[in-house]
């Protein structure tokens, strides 16, 4: 049995057919932009048997800079989605904090113990859970 090179494992290119959809984008400039997914078939047809996704996208600003929020709206059309779109981003916008805080939280639970772990005890860094 021959061994692939590492770089060739793993990861498999392939679109899937079946689940392709046309990318729109629609923005007001000032609030938000809408990610209108259209779904096609594989000749390019929009497939009416699926329905359009509307994906939002907002920013909120932290001291690390501009950080990216993304989040479905549930819409049946495009007036429907920039209706929903303010409550949407809130929901986002909570979600998104809530997860960094998370983090956060798990991350100042961990204590970094200099001289943990590496080549024989030598350098690196080991990490300590903390119950």
């Amino acid at each position: 049995m021959a061994l692939r090179p590492p770089e060739d494992r793993g990861v498999e290119a392939k679109m899937d057919a079946d689940n392709l959809y046309r990318e729109e984008i629609i923005t007001d400039r000032k609030v938000g932009t809408l990610r209108m997914m259209t779904p096609v078939k594989n000749d390019g047809t929009t497939d009416a048997a699926r329905a359009t996704l509307f994906i939002g996208e907002a920013q909120i600003m932290t001291q690390a800079g501009p950080l990216p929020i993304n989040f479905e709206i549930e819409a049946k059309n495009l007036g429907e989605a920039v209706a929903k779109f303010g409550e949407a981003a809130k929901e986002g916008v909570e979600r998104t904090v809530r997860e960094l805080q998370e983090l956060r939280r798990q991350q100042s639970s961990s204590i970094v113990v200099p001289g943990a772990g590496g080549m024989g005890g030598m350098g690196g860094g080991g990490k300590l859970q903390l119950p």
